[in-house]
């Protein structure tokens, strides 16, 4: 208990830079314990298909009032987000992947990433690489449809400049949602800590 509450001295270092072996050997039983629990117990796959929406500001507000095209955004950017986890949205993809639930959907399956005025991503995780492609992509296409009906009805609710049109939805590759290098990178670096606390605090009078 002292050791752990004085002060860290020079042979506290010392003692330190001395154990790179015992540090090196800690490091790589990390990694491979990272490899085992990535192999043992692997991430779901990730897929990831791309929605280019449009707010067309210069037509929506030509006066190019900075307030005006904040709220106008940020009234739009809500009203996407709903759309995307409609009941509209999320059934089009319940029909078109069988096996996966809304309940499942909404519960982390899939996943929404956007900046605002740009890029949409869609993400969809899955033990299967080929469902996960598949609720990405039909997941991208029933929202970019569903945007265009509600845009073009005078009932839809969202702005007619708004626009939303796939870039990539078809043919989607699927890979892990979290990489190898993340386990062993993990793994090593709690090895070297353990490792250090080992060296400093093993062995020693208390």
């Amino acid at each position: 208990m002292r050791l752990m509450l004085s002060t860290p001295s020079p042979d506290d270092l010392i003692r330190l830079l001395k154990a790179w072996r015992f540090w090196f050997a800690g490091a790589m039983l990390g990694a491979l314990a990272g490899a085992a629990v990535y192999w043992a117990a692997p991430p779901p796959f990730r897929a990831r298909a791309t929605v280019n929406v449009d707010f067309h500001l210069e037509q929506a507000w030509p006066q190019n009032t900075d307030r005006e095209q904040f709220y106008y955004l940020e009234r739009e950017v809500r009203k996407l987000q709903e759309i995307a986890a409609s009941d509209a949205v999320l059934g089009v993809v319940e029909t078109a992947v069988p096996g996966v639930a809304i309940e499942q959907m909404r519960a982390g399956k899939l996943q929404l990433s956007q900046p605002g005025n740009g890029g949409w991503h869609f993400f969809a995780d899955d033990t299967d690489p080929h469902r996960a492609a598949a609720l990405a992509s039909a997941w991208a296409s029933a929202f970019a449809r569903q945007v265009e009906e509600q845009r073009t009805s005078a009932s839809g609710g969202l702005e007619p400049f708004v626009t939303a049109s796939g870039v990539q939805v078809d043919q989607l590759a699927a890979g892990r949602a979290v990489p190898q290098a993340v386990y062993l990178l993990a793994g090593a670096a709690l090895m070297l800590v353990v490792a250090a606390l080992g060296v400093l605090f093993v062995g020693t009078n208390p």
